[in-house]
């Protein structure tokens, strides 16, 4: 947003080890028979320990797997509201010199807002865009889901005569480069100082 201080006179408008144990001697039957339950003793010691391994490895593994997978706590992670993603509306405020712009979530996806919109005020009676001045209200997070709507709010001092004709404004989300074009209709009062009245307050902010 480029802000510039103009007068309203002219308005410028802005994340196995296997085992197997074999004897030899003259007693061969006796040989044979040590051999054999030596070998099956071993091999069934063998087939436990690696039975026990195997075992151990996939509880591991499946409390790994568990934990990975409830890391997010069922928590939707959302970025910042896009310019394009945004649906733009324009109505009169509560009071004169008042206008209530909406943005509605048309993305898809959550998306979140946080700060001061730009808004730049275009007029056929002035070389240039008006760059709104920023409220000294907090700006809160505004976490919109698909097809959720906020709002934000434009004050300026209305005319009593003929005044400075504005007829669009250029909107910038916050955080955005983006800027999006609406008809308006409005008539500022040319005085000096009277530039320094138009004030946008931040997204989230008034009734809703």
């Amino acid at each position: 947003m480029r802000t510039k201080t103009l007068t309203l006179a002219a308005l410028t408008l802005a994340a196995g080890l296997s085992l197997t144990a074999c004897q030899g001697g003259d007693d061969s039957a006796a040989s044979t028979s040590n051999s054999g339950s030596s070998s099956q003793a071993g091999t069934s010691a063998d087939s436990s320990a690696s039975d026990g391994n195997a075992s151990a490895t996939g509880d591991d593994d499946s409390t790994a797997t568990q934990s990975a997978e409830g890391s997010g706590n069922g928590q939707i992670t959302t970025g910042a509201c896009k310019t394009e993603n945004l649906d733009f509306s324009t109505t009169n405020g509560m009071g004169e010199g008042m206008l209530t712009i909406r943005l509605k979530n048309t993305g898809g996806d959550a998306c979140t807002l946080k700060g001061f919109p730009g808004v730049d005020l275009k007029s056929q009676d002035a070389s240039g865009p008006l760059s709104a001045q920023r409220s000294d209200l907090d700006a809160p997070v505004v976490n919109l889901a698909d097809g959720e709507t906020t709002r934000f709010t434009l004050h300026y001092p209305p005319a009593e005569g003929s005044g400075a004709y504005v007829s669009a404004i250029e909107v910038t989300p916050p955080n955005e480069t983006r800027s999006k074009a609406l008809p308006v209709s409005l008539r500022l009062q040319i005085a000096d100082g009277a530039d320094q009245k138009v004030v946008v307050d931040p997204v989230g902010t008034g009734k809703q």
